[in-house]
Formats: C-alpha cells, sequence, structure tokens
C-alpha cells in the first residue's frame, strides 16, 4: 500500500498550484486583481467539497474499505488534473476545483484510517509517522517538480505530468484492492 500512497504524494501538489492555474487562466480577460479574487473563489469551493465529501468518505470507508476510497480520491485526483491541463474557462475551472476537493476529502479520510486500520496495534505511531514522512516529501517533490514544468514547459505538462502519477497510483491500489491481505480486513464492493 505504501507504494500506491507514495506514488499519489507524488502526483499530490499544493492547493496553491491551483488558484495560480485560476489566475493565469482569468489574468487576460479580468485583469490580475479580480483573476485572483476568481481563484480564491474557486479555492474556497474547494475547500467546501472536501470538507462536504470527508465525512461519507469515512462512513464509505468503514462500509466498503479505505482502499476503495483511496481509489475513488485517486481517480478524482486524475479527473480533476486533467482539468486544470485543459482549462478552459470558469466551468471547467470549477468543476476541476471541486473534483479536487473531493478527492483531497476521501484522500485525506481514508489515508489515516487505513493505517489505522492495517498497522499493527504496536506498530501504528510508527506507522503514522512514515504515512506523514511520504506525505511531505511526496507533496515537495511534486509542487517542486510541477512548478520546474510549470515554468519551463507549460502549466499543460506540469497537470499531465500529475496526472501520470494518479494514473501509477490508481493502478497500484485496484492491484492492491485485489490482494488477499486489502480484501480481508476491509470488505469488497
Amino acid at each position: 500500500m505504501l507504494i500506491a500512497v507514495g506514488a499519489f504524494e507524488l502526483g499530490n501538489v499544493a492547493a496553491t498550484l491551483f488558484i495560480l492555474r485560476a489566475t493565469q487562466e482569468f489574468t487576460p480577460a479580468h485583469g490580475t486583481k479580480a483573476a485572483a479574487e476568481i481563484a480564491l473563489v474557486l479555492y474556497t469551493a474547494y475547500n467546501v467539497a472536501a470538507t462536504a465529501a470527508s465525512i461519507p468518505a469515512g462512513r464509505w470507508a468503514d462500509r466498503r474499505g479505505h482502499v476503495l476510497v483511496l481509489i475513488a480520491g485517486v481517480a478524482a485526483f486524475f479527473a480533476a488534473y486533467l482539468g486544470f491541463a485543459l482549462a478552459g474557462g470558469i466551468l471547467v475551472l470549477l468543476i476541476s476545483f471541486l473534483i479536487a476537493g473531493v478527492a483531497i476529502g476521501c484522500i485525506e479520510t481514508a489515508e489515516h484510517a487505513a493505517v489505522a486500520s492495517l498497522a499493527a496495534p504496536s506498530l501504528r505511531g510508527s506507522a503514522f509517522g512514515l504515512l506523514a514522512a511520504v506525505q511531505s516529501l511526496g507533496n515537495f517533490a511534486a509542487s517542486a517538480i510541477a512548478g520546474l514544468l510549470w515554468t519551463v514547459v507549460s502549466p499543460f505538462v506540469a497537470f499531465v505530468y500529475l496526472a501520470g502519477w494518479m494514473l501509477v497510483a490508481l493502478v497500484g491500489l485496484l492491484f492492491l484492492r485485489g490482494s488477499p491481505t486489502a480484501s480481508g480486513r476491509q470488505g469488497r464492493a
């Protein structure tokens, strides 16, 4: 599971890149100040979606398994990143922000719950520490590489790169879901 989570984290960038993408998209038509305001409204929608998704995601994880919720979250990030890559106007960006919010609501709920349920009680604290290390290092690497791709090539390439990591994580989680270890403890859909 750690490999799939690591792949996810290598594609999990800071939400500030979403704001930057929206600001750059709207600046030509609306000016810098209005574009930044629109981007912040979209970021607020992202946070509302994340908050609204977290409790149902937790309930879903309790009933159907943490891996299934992780799969849904990673698939949602994949879709959101493709939307950010295309950035074809306010509707595409709004949908991308909302999907990314739902995705992070699922992921943050399921990652921690999976560690709590899969780690042996004597190793649970260490497992949470390892998860935090993977998250922080992965987020740093993802944001740094995506930022470099954004600057050197284009925002489109940066978001396609991130979507690629979501695809790797998705394949890993789908493989894990079929394993006896994951399915025995968490149930099947």
